[in-house]
């Protein structure tokens, strides 16, 4: 199974060893075996998924060494959790590797000596723990171990150098004890490929491995997108309260003047927290008495899948808190706010032009997919929208609040009332009441023709709507069909220069395809993404003189 992404075992009653076969698994970039009975060593492999973010092997019986290779694991950034096992031995100067790397767990295991200086490179680090262990000597001086909660260093032998958390400061003698046995490695390291370099094969090892060093910094440069960030939601479930208090702290109790926008399900809030990181958090409507949460494990899984989802083009879920007063959610902040906004604002949308209009057309579309085609269970938006789509400083667009309706509410008595935004909804959906995914593709054609005329395009839909219920022949059939395409679009930008021309008109091509009033006649979103990627010729003559009956003439026959 070489294209499985994501492996989630836990909870389960495995036992025996891991196979090191799980080195083959190349592609893997979650895998999450916690809370079983699994025993023996890590096996080394575990240091070939080149492309793991997400590890946690804690809460069983493995035993041994940390494998040194696991610092081979340099894409690894949400989580590596071997706590609560039986592992052995020095920590590996290797762990310095994971350069990206933002919660380290290494608590309730027997591992001694000191802790390697390498770590202090590891300056994306923002949650660790080394607690009930036998560690000693002086803590790395980063932020992330300086930050820690005195629990996260509780029962070592002896550990120094933060007296804040209840640690004894570093005398001479114990860091002349750590350097002395760092020089006495460093030698070992000179010395020994020097005298293997008399022998033939060992001179043949050595290019080996200094070539295969050079290909691991090289994806290592590629991949790691985030160094030196201060994050305190790297996951979710360590140190709630602090997170909490910090929140609230930010927003001054969420208050007013904190506020950035207003929802039916909640008001958002920009929180710049102690660290420096800004925030959004949605701040959710106390529900009534008697809507309480039908299933409690149900909202927790949904909670947890958010955050297992990455995407470019989908907001970062950092964490939320279910709190008696007050119940929030966490993401990522997009300074440049909704696509809605920017279209509002006559300065910001010029700015928006045709390139980067394309650009968070496309990211939609690629968002939209993975959800539909990528995900398991698929998710279905339901509530895709130019107020909820973000772009970034860069204008990349973030799809965001998907499946907070179906997290708040899970109860299917209650599923027409939290389905979307009016004007977006599939006419459908006014007769069924149900949701599926070609909902978010008609509400994807919505935003693309939002985005291009630079307004919600209500006429536009009302006209279609009569066009497609009468025959070609009417007067309201006609008014649609003679609508010149140069003319709907946004007259605030210049017009489309040629090199856009093609696609332009792919563009609105598909977006009119997804307005099909036919639920099946809709394509789906991993086609509309792909033929988003390729664009197609299209003539100067025929861009100005193309009219919206073309587009809506093609979508029926390609219905």
């Amino acid at each position: 199974m070489k294209a499985l992404s994501s492996l989630n075992l836990s909870h389960n009653q495995l036992s025996g060893m891991l196979p090191s076969e799980i080195g083959k698994l190349s592609n893997l970039g979650v895998l999450d075996l916690s809370a079983n009975n699994l025993t023996g060593p890590i096996p080394n492999k575990l240091g070939d998924c080149f492309k793991m973010i997400y590890l946690n092997l804690g809460k069983n019986r493995f035993n041994g060494s940390i494998p040194k290779q696991m610092g081979n694991l340099i894409s690894l950034q949400l989580l590596m959790d071997l706590s609560h096992n039986q592992l052995l031995g020095e920590i590996p100067s290797e762990i310095g590797e994971l350069h990206v790397l933002e919660t380290l767990n290494l608590s309730h295991n027997m591992l001694s000596g000191f802790i390697p200086s390498s770590l202090e490179e590891m300056l994306s680090l923002t949650f660790i723990d080394i607690s009930y262990n036998e560690l000693e000597g002086p803590i790395p001086k980063i932020k992330a171990f300086e930050d820690a909660p005195r629990e996260a260093f509780t029962k070592n032998k002896a550990l120094c150098g933060n007296a804040s958390k209840g640690l004894p400061s570093c005398n001479s003698t114990t860091i002349e004890k750590r350097n002395a046995k760092k020089s006495h490695t460093l030698i070992l390291y000179i010395v020994l490929p020097i005298l293997s370099a008399m022998l033939l094969l060992s001179i043949v090892i050595g290019i080996a491995f200094i070539f295969q060093r050079k290909a691991m910094k090289k994806i290592e440069t590629g991949q790691a997108e985030r160094t030196g960030q201060t994050d305190l939601f790297a996951v979710c479930s360590y140190d709630g309260r602090v997170v909490h208090e910090n929140i609230i702290e930010a927003t001054e109790n969420f208050d007013e003047k904190h506020c950035i926008g207003k929802g039916g399900y909640g008001s958002v809030y920009k929180a710049t927290l102690s660290t420096g990181q800004v925030v959004a958090v949605k701040k959710l409507h106390p529900l009534q008495e008697d809507a309480e949460m039908v299933n409690k494990t149900h909202f927790t899984n949904e909670i947890r899948a958010l955050t297992e989802i990455r995407h470019r083009n989908i907001v970062k879920f950092y964490g939320f808190c279910s709190h008696a007063r007050h119940s929030f959610l966490v993401y990522e902040y997009l300074v440049r706010g909704s696509l809605a906004k920017i279209l509002g604002d006559l300065e910001r949308a010029i700015e928006l032009d045709w390139i980067k209009r394309i650009t968070v057309i496309k990211g939609v579309a690629n968002a939209l997919s993975y959800m539909h085609h990528d995900c398991s269970p698929p998710i279905i938006h339901r509530d895709i929208s130019g107020s909820n789509i973000l772009l970034d400083l860069e204008y990349e667009a973030r799809v965001s609040d998907f499946g907070i309706a179906r997290l708040l509410m899970p109860d299917s008595s209650n599923w027409t009332s939290l389905a979307g935004t009016y004007g977006y909804l599939a006419p459908e959906f006014a007769y069924t009441m149900r949701v599926t995914e070609k909902c978010d593709v008609y509400s994807f054609g919505v935003v693309t023709i939002e985005t291009l005329m630079g307004r919600h395009p209500g006429e536009l839909l009302s006209s279609l709507s009569l066009a497609s219920s009468s025959s070609l022949a009417s007067s309201s059939s006609s008014v649609v069909q003679t609508m010149m395409l140069k003319d709907v679009l946004d007259q605030r930008l210049p017009p489309p220069t040629i090199e856009i021309y093609g696609a332009l008109v792919s563009v609105i091509r598909m977006a009119f395809i997804c307005l099909n009033v036919n639920p099946q006649s809709r394509p789906t979103m991993k086609h509309v993404s792909q033929e988003l990627s390729s664009q197609k010729p299209f003539s100067i003559d025929e861009f100005h003189t193309v009219t919206l009956g073309e587009f809506l003439h093609e979508g029926r026959v390609l219905g």
